[in-house]
Parts: structure tokens; sequence; C-alpha cells
């Protein structure tokens, strides 16, 4: 029988090697070692605890290790890493317990010769759990960089921009692990009357932050929950859901959502449009359209239609088409790291030309939008290159577009997602 350790190593492992994101590769895992609910919840916990806490993790690795964290093998790494979490982290585990069964996972892989090594490390920082080294640079960048396991140069971007305790703030909130968000589906169910349902299966539910919408704990898998089953909700984040509701997407209207998948937005705005008037959702990848179309089904919507369409060159018959046009583009994700804490481990030399991307779907996109229509511009990031420089050099450059609202969403103030909201009416 595989442990939740083990499942836990074979999901960093996964994450480390393929680059799969967290969630789907400790659910792969727990699926395919069918592991109990007790040790389906260790393997998660340890696989986002690591991710969260990966930099801090190896600071204190190379306090206690003869060998740096960047020369050590990669899977004895992931083995420190794990274990340390365990004696750091989870008061419950016994760090004898963790210690014992870190030095057991080398003895069963092909990390023998590491076993002496990793006893010793483990071993030091369990007798010193309540007196660790000191993290240099207190009220630095430097310091919010290894404390908080995010990047330096987003550090340094965010309190030259904000200030360090601000700084601070956002990236503690971003290594504490969000409730579930829901939003209910008020096609089929009244908000009320879902919540009862939710807390009669020993749910906590509490009310979100936009109308109608929940914040679950000790859910479990939400494709488990018969509520989610029967169509009565959907997964949406409360800064997403906003984002639809200052659109003003109404009942009769025709809307594009222009970068849809999985559907999130789509749904949310069929549901705010009482399933009345027409909705199309497009993704540059056909192959993910078939997620939009399954959830709508589930949901009971039928005004959404799916089409493949690259949002940048949208296609000639939705010229000047759309009272709404949701263009949620593609972004770094930095506002979203609580849910997927590996985004922070991104190389930014990746993200340099996000802002050129999302600036031509801007351009591309304006000319399906009615006059007097709206253009709702959203990212899941917190960058100003990606937000508002962006909607200044799109608004700049021409002159039928106008602001009626801007506002960015943060963890640590809100309780969202970090999202950035723009709507922009196109002149009459």
């Amino acid at each position: 029988m595989v442990t939740g350790r083990q499942a836990a190593l074979f999901a960093l492992s996964k994450c480390r090697r393929a680059g799969a994101w967290s969630e789907m590769a400790a659910d792969i895992v727990i699926r395919e070692h069918d592991l109990s609910r007790r040790e389906a919840a260790l393997c998660s916990r340890i696989v986002y605890g690591v991710l969260q806490n990966r930099t801090l993790l190896d600071f204190y690795i190379d306090c206690y290790s003869g060998i740096s964290t960047g020369r050590l093998e990669p899977k004895v790494l992931d083995i420190l890493r794990l274990s340390a979490y365990q004696i750091l982290f989870m008061d419950r585990i016994p760090a004898s317990a963790a210690v014992s069964e870190g030095v057991e996972l080398c003895k069963s892989g092909n990390s023998k010769k590491a076993v002496g090594l990793v006893n010793a490390v483990l071993r030091r920082i369990a007798e010193n759990r309540d007196g660790l080294p000191e993290i240099p640079g207190r009220g630095t960048s430097g310091y919010l960089s290894v404390r908080y396991s995010h990047p330096l140069w987003l550090a340094q971007e965010l309190t030259a921009r904000h200030g360090y305790d601000f700084a601070e703030s956002f990236f503690s909130a971003n290594n504490i692990q969000p409730p579930l968000s829901v939003q209910t589906n008020t096609l089929n169910i009244a908000a009320e009357a879902l919540a009862a349902r939710l807390a009669e299966g020993e749910m906590a539910v509490s009310p979100g932050m936009t109308p109608d919408s929940f914040a679950i704990s000790d859910a479990g898998r939400v494709t488990g929950i018969p509520e989610f089953t029967e169509g009565l909700f959907y997964v949406q984040d409360d800064a997403a859901r906003r984002a639809v509701i200052i659109s003003g997407a109404a009942p009769g209207m025709n809307v594009l959502d222009a970068c849809a998948a999985p559907g999130g937005k789509s749904f949310a705005a069929a549901i705010q449009m009482g399933n009345a008037g027409t909705l199309i959702s497009c993704d540059l990848h056909a192959k993910k359209l078939h997620r939009i179309s399954e959830g709508a089904q589930r949901l009971g919507i039928d005004i959404i239609h799916t089409r493949a369409m690259d949002a940048g060159k949208p296609d000639s018959d939705l010229m000047g088409w759309a009272d709404v046009v949701l263009a949620d583009v593609p972004c770094s994700g930095l506002g979203v790291i609580r849910k997927k804490p590996e985004i922070r481990y991104k190389n930014p030399a990746e993200l340099e030309r996000l802002p050129q991307v999302q600036a031509a779907i801007l351009d591309g996109l304006a000319g399906c939008v009615k006059p007097g229509g709206v253009l709702l511009y959203s990212t899941c990031t917190i960058r100003k290159c990606e937000n508002e420089d962006v909607i200044c050099r799109f608004t700049g450059s021409r002159g039928d577009f106008t602001v009626a609202e801007m506002e960015t969403l943060w963890p640590h103030i809100h309780g969202t997602d970090g999202f950035f909201i723009c709507k922009l009416i196109k002149s009459i």
C-alpha cells in the first residue's frame, strides 16, 4: 500500500520533472494508488505545503546540510523538503516520525546512499525547530523572498510599488490555502436553499464576497458533492464573478467570452442573463471547448455556443456584434499563487511578451463591440505592466474607448484571488 508521504513524493516528482500543476499531480497520484481519504489529505497537504514554502525549506536544509540544495540529487531534495515541511509546519505529526519516514523513503528507492545525509539533516532540523537560524535581511525584499518563498524579482517589484508591509501581507496570504469558492446557479435554486443543503452535508459554509456565492471548507473533491452533480452551483472565485457583474451582461444581450476555457465566466454571464440571449464562448484551443459544453449542460444553460478562435483575430461575423465582450486574457497568473503555488517559480523571462499578447487581444476584440457596448478586460495577475499599463496604451492609441471602472482585488484585502478588472465603454 502506498502511503500519503510516498504519494506526495511521486506528485512532487511529477511537478518537478513534467511541469505538472500541483493539484493535477496530486489528484493523479491519489487516484492511481486509490488512497484512503486520510492518506489523500496528507498527500495533498504535503504537496501544497512544500511548494508554498520551498525556498524557506531550502534555506533551513542548507543550514544543516554539508551539501548545498543546488548539488543534491533531485529526489533526495524532494524527500528532505517534504520531511522538513512536516517537522516545521505540521504540529500533529511527531518530528521523530517525520524523520524516520523520510529515511524510509530513501531506503525504498534508489537513493539508499543518501540515507545518512537525510537522517542527519532532518534530525538537526527537528532538534532546532524551536530555535532555527535567523533569515538574514529582515525588512528587505530578500528577506520576504526567503521567508514566504516568493521570487526575489516579485518581492522587489511589489515593495517598490506598494511598500514592504503590503508585500509581506500579500505573500503571507498566498501561503494560506483558501476555502472552495462556489457560485449558486440561480437558474435552478435560490442561494439560501443551496446554503442549507450544503450545510446538511456537514460542510462549513459561509457567505462569499459576491451575491449568491459561498466559501466552503472541508468539501473534499467537488465532483463528489451531490449539489455539484445536480448543477446547483459551479466553482469560481469571487473576483472572477465580480468581473462579470461589472460587465453588465443582461438578459437578451449578445455576449462574447473571447478567452473562455474552462468556462466559469461564460456560466456566470449566462446565469446573469437569465439564460436569455446569445453567448458565444471561444478559446484558441478547440480541445478545451468540451469542458465548457459539459459544464453548460450540467448547469442547464442552453444559450452558450462554443467555437475555436484566436481572440486577437476574431471571426468576421463577430464584428460589431456584441453588447458585451469579456476578455479574460492570458497572463502571468501571479494573483492565484495561493491556489497554484508553483506559479511563483515561473521563469520571469517567459513573462516578458505577455503585455504584447494582451494588447493584441484587446485591439482585436475592440472591433467586436457595438457602439455603446462594453469591453471587459481582466487578468488574474497583480502586475502593473499587464494591467494598468496595457489599458493606458490601449486607450491612448484610440479615442473610441473610455475607462468606466477599474480596480485590483487582493487576497489579503478582499479575500479573493489577486485580480484586475477594467470596464471599457465604446463611444456611440
